[in-house]
C-alpha cells in the first residue's frame, strides 16, 4: 500500500474491515447487542444500523434526509438507523452483510468513509471486550485525514499544539507535547473516543484526553 492509497485502495481498506466486524458479531447474544457502544447513546445494534446506513445513502438521498430533518443531523441520523436496523439483532447483521461490498457514500474524500468504518466497529469492539484491531494500513490513512483537517470529527483541533506519533507504523502529526500509542488508538482519540486515551503516552495525553467528546 502507497503512503497515497487510491481511492479504490480505501474501499477495499473498508470493505476489509466491514467484514472482519460482521464475522466478530456472529456469534453475540441479545445482552451484547443490547449494550452501549462507544458512540454516544447508540446501543451495538444501533452502531451497525448506523453503518448500514452510511453505506446504503446516496448523495441524493442524503440531502433529501438531511433537508427533511431540518438539518438536524441527530434526527437525520436516527431517521436512516431505523431505517437500517433489522427487526432483531440477526436482520440488522444480515442488512450490514449485504452492503460489505458496496461503495456508496454522501459527500468527501474517502478517508472519510472509511474512517466511519474503523471508528464505529471500535465503538462496537472496545466496550464489547472484542480483542480485533484495524490493520495499520486501514488506519494510517484515517489518522493522516483525521489530523489534517475538522470534518466528520475534528481530529485537527484535538491534536492542535501536540506531537502525534504511532508506535506500530508511520503516522506522525504536528508540533508540541508528545503523545505516542498504536495508530488506532490515535485515530480513536482524535474522533473524541476519550477511553482510547489509556492507550497512550507521553506528556500530551492528558490535553488530548481533556479535549475528548465524553465517551
Amino acid at each position: 500500500m502507497s503512503d497515497s492509497p487510491t481511492r479504490d485502495e480505501l474501499w477495499a481498506l473498508a470493505h476489509v474491515e466491514r467484514a472482519a466486524l460482521a464475522d466478530d458479531l456472529a456469534g453475540l447474544d441479545a445482552a451484547q447487542w443490547a449494550s452501549p457502544s462507544l458512540c454516544g447513546r447508540w446501543t451495538v445494534e444501533e452502531t451497525l444500523a448506523h453503518l448500514t446506513a452510511a453505506g446504503s445513502v446516496g448523495r441524493v438521498r442524503w440531502l433529501v434526509s438531511v433537508l427533511g430533518a431540518r438539518f438536524d443531523f441527530d434526527l437525520h441520523n436516527d431517521r436512516r438507523l431505523a431505517e437500517h436496523r433489522g427487526a432483531d439483532p440477526g436482520e440488522t447483521l444480515d442488512r450490514f452483510r449485504r452492503i460489505i461490498g458496496r461503495t456508496t457514500s454522501t459527500f468527501g474524500p474517502t478517508e472519510a468513509w472509511l474512517g466511519e468504518v474503523v471508528v464505529h466497529a471500535q465503538d462496537i469492539r472496545r466496550p464489547l471486550g472484542l480483542a480485533r484491531t484495524p490493520s495499520v494500513a486501514a488506519v494510517t490513512p484515517v489518522a493522516r485525514f483525521f489530523a489534517g483537517r475538522d470534518f466528520t470529527v475534528a481530529g485537527r483541533s484535538a491534536i492542535e499544539s501536540l506531537r502525534v506519533e504511532a508506535t506500530d507504523g508511520p503516522f506522525t502529526a504536528g508540533a508540541g507535547a508528545l503523545v505516542s500509542g498504536t495508530t488506532v488508538a490515535l485515530v480513536m482519540a482524535m474522533a473524541g473516543r476519550a477511553a482510547y486515551c489509556d492507550d497512550l503516552t507521553g506528556p500530551g495525553v492528558q490535553t488530548l484526553r481533556q479535549r475528548c467528546a465524553p465517551a
